[in-house]
């Protein structure tokens, strides 16, 4: 099995813990915070060695990314009945909206910029409590959310193309459920983009489950 194709799992898992996310928040109005750090983190991950860094390395991944990984097989496996629709869903216009961001130069510069800039405002303004100044800031802090969210508005929302979250109103509607929803489609995209970089196809999700299914069994199998 090539290495490639246990990327492009790492990849498609991110893109479904992203998506899992979004859905909890949609219905429920939470999710679990751990996930989050994860998917949010990974978007700070500006110049990593290797596809597992971007998800805390390698012996990390299944707990990192479990949420994601579950989520997948649960698609990919056809005995399985569920509420998975909506899920796959965002991650297909993940896919789609990866594509259309590859062709603007301009906005990937400007996505850059903006998040080099939230990296050093975490860092400088929200220290994680108990490490020094050196260490990195809080990435999560509801102000780098809001960061994101602007982010997410000025960029992927100029598209004509948008991904239509369904959900109950109430979470919906809440501000701060509506900046952590841009934020993780935010997330689900870059991690769409490091899909594209490691080899990843829209039809190879069609044609090639099976590869798919093994690479992340094996992942999972070495916890």
């Amino acid at each position: 099995m090539s290495r490639n194709q246990d990327e492009q799992a790492i990849a498609i898992a991110a893109m479904f813990q992203a998506a899992s996310l979004v859905d909890q928040i949609a219905n429920k109005g939470m999710m679990a915070q751990s996930n989050f750090e994860i998917s949010i983190n990974s978007l700070f991950q500006l110049n990593p060695d290797n596809t597992e860094q971007v998800f805390g390395g390698k012996q990390q991944l299944t707990n990192s990314l479990g949420l994601g990984f579950n989520a997948l097989l649960h698609t990919l496996d056809k005995r399985k009945k569920g509420n998975s629709a909506n899920i796959t869903n965002y991650v297909l216009s993940m896919i789609m909206l990866q594509q259309k961001l590859a062709n603007n130069d301009k906005m990937l510069s400007l996505m850059a910029q903006r998040l080099e800039a939230l990296i050093i405002k975490a860092d400088k303004f929200y220290p994680i409590d108990g490490q020094d100044s050196e260490s990195k800031g809080n990435r999560t802090h509801s102000n780098i959310i809001a960061g994101l969210d602007g982010l997410y508005q000025d960029t992927i929302s100029t598209f004509s193309f948008r991904i239509k979250v369904q959900g109950d109103p109430r979470h919906l509607q809440n501000k701060e459920n509506a900046a952590k929803v841009r934020a993780l489609l935010l997330a689900g995209i870059r991690a769409a983009i490091l899909w594209r970089q490691v080899g990843g196809k829209r039809w190879h999700l069609l044609f090639f489950k099976s590869r798919l299914k093994q690479s992340v069994e094996k992942i999972l199998a070495s916890r």
